[in-house]
C-alpha cells in the first residue's frame, strides 16, 4: 500500500506534518487507502476515532483523509479547531488539494493541505513550552478495516 507515494514522497509528507506541528500543540495525520465504498466523510470519521485524533488534550487533531482508487478526500478537524476556523475553511483546503490533485500532483497537494491546516492551528493553537507530539507523524496506510 506504501507505493502509492514513493519513499520521497512519503518523506516529503511526513516532513510537511513535522513541520507545521513545530509551531502549534495541535496534531495532524494523513490516512490512505486505495478504496472507500462509504463516504469519504463517514470513513474518515471512524478513521478519526480509530487513530485516537479525538483525544487531543485541546481537540485540536487534522485528519488528511484519502481513498486514491476511489478519488475521494474528506478532511476532519475536532471540535476545538473546528469551532475556531471559517465556515468554509475545510472546503477550501480540499479544493486547494484538488487543484493539484488534478495536475497529477498527489503528494505536492497533500502537502500543501498540511501546510494550510498547520497554519490555521498555528493561529489558533499556538505551540506551548511544554507540548508534547500525541500522535505519530508518519502516514497512515489503512486497509480498510
Amino acid at each position: 500500500m506504501a507505493a502509492l507515494f514513493s519513499d520521497q514522497e512519503q518523506a516529503l509528507i511526513q516532513k510537511a506534518i513535522e513541520a507545521a506541528e513545530r509551531s502549534t500543540s495541535g496534531e495532524i495525520r494523513v490516512c490512505v487507502e486505495k478504496r472507500c465504498s462509504e463516504s469519504a466523510l463517514d470513513r474518515a470519521g471512524a478513521y478519526f476515532r480509530k487513530l485516537g485524533m479525538d483525544q487531543t488534550l485541546q481537540k485540536n487533531g487534522v485528519l488528511i483523509y484519502l481513498a486514491l482508487q476511489d478519488k475521494k478526500l474528506a478532511i476532519i478537524g475536532d471540535l476545538g479547531i473546528h469551532q475556531v476556523v471559517p465556515a468554509d475553511f475545510w472546503h477550501t483546503v480540499k479544493e486547494a488539494m484538488l487543484k493539484l490533485f488534478k495536475q497529477g500532483h498527489m503528494a505536492d497537494g497533500v502537502v500543501l493541505g498540511i501546510q494550510m491546516a498547520g497554519e490555521k492551528l498555528r493561529q489558533y493553537f499556538p505551540s506551548i513550552s511544554d507540548d508534547q507530539n500525541e500522535l505519530p507523524d508518519d502516514i497512515v496506510f489503512a486497509d480498510g478495516n
